[in-house]
């Protein structure tokens, strides 16, 4: 009897998150896509402001040189003044962070978006600085986060369900069914992380044509990232980035895409 009141209580817990996941969705005005995200724009920018002190600080701050962070500041606005991102609510700004030493690029929920000194000593021209922010720009318009914090509630009860009902107090080996769960629950979110990935460098396509840089900049901006990695980034399936080689076929995709009569003349690199 115990047996079956675990799987009558584990099943009950799967079908309520999959029947809140499901049932929580909203339409995205800039994607055009049907979502499933259960937190409001406005918690994304709380969310966002809340967390960007700690982010900064795990990356050495700010960076005090003035210059090169207005410089970011202006390259983020551009892209923004010249797409429907800078219509959106969001409050997007972004910041140059000490790090030396890391390359690293990422966005907050609600559009805080940070770039470290050690990724931008190693981009060459001003394109190249856009399709980084343009990517960061096509995570927080996409929603990215909201869909991440939705998927990570689904599949949490989703395992906690399948621990309850494969435990077996008796039998300790029964806990390998529970961290199996887990484990493909995250294997679960890194694809959605690496899919999230390739649509942000579709967007960062068209952010930084319609600015007036050349979206090829971004092929060599992943150039860039596959020499810094070293080669050491492991299987595909086991990281959260794709391939840089893989994002650069999806950028080409992308720009004969939207660009099917070629890019236009005069485009910044």
């Amino acid at each position: 009897m115990k047996a079956i009141l675990k799987i009558i209580i584990g099943l009950f817990m799967a079908l309520l998150s999959l029947g809140t996941y499901w049932c929580n969705t909203q339409d995205n005005e800039f994607t055009g896509e049907k979502q499933h995200v259960d937190i409001t724009v406005e918690q994304e920018i709380a969310l966002g402001l809340q967390a960007a002190p700690e982010m900064a600080s795990q990356y050495g701050g700010l960076h005090s040189d003035q210059v090169a962070a207005a410089k970011i500041k202006e390259i983020g606005q551009k892209l923004l003044q010249n797409s429907k991102a800078g219509q959106t609510p969001y409050r997007f700004d972004f910041h140059l962070l000490a790090d030396e030493q890391t390359v690293n690029a990422f966005a907050l929920p609600g559009g805080q978006i940070f770039i470290t000194a050690g990724l931008l000593k190693k981009l060459g021209t001003e394109g190249q600085v856009a399709g980084v922010l343009g990517h960061e720009i096509g995570h927080v318009v996409a929603r990215h986060s909201a869909e991440q914090l939705a998927k990570a509630k689904l599949t949490q009860g989703l395992t906690g369900a399948a621990a309850i009902a494969s435990y077996d107090p008796e039998n300790p080996a029964s806990q390998s069914g529970a961290v199996v769960a887990a484990m493909v629950g995250k294997l679960l979110n890194m694809r959605y992380g690496r899919e999230d990935e390739l649509e942000s460098d579709r967007l960062a396509v068209a952010l930084t044509a319609q600015s007036g840089y050349n979206p090829q900049a971004m092929i060599q901006v992943m150039r860039i990232l596959e020499e810094a990695s070293g080669g050491t980034s492991g299987p595909e399936f086991a990281q959260t980035h794709p391939n840089p080689g893989n994002r650069v076929a999806e950028i080409e995709r992308a720009i004969q895409a939207q660009y099917p009569n070629g890019l236009p003349a005069g485009l910044q690199e």
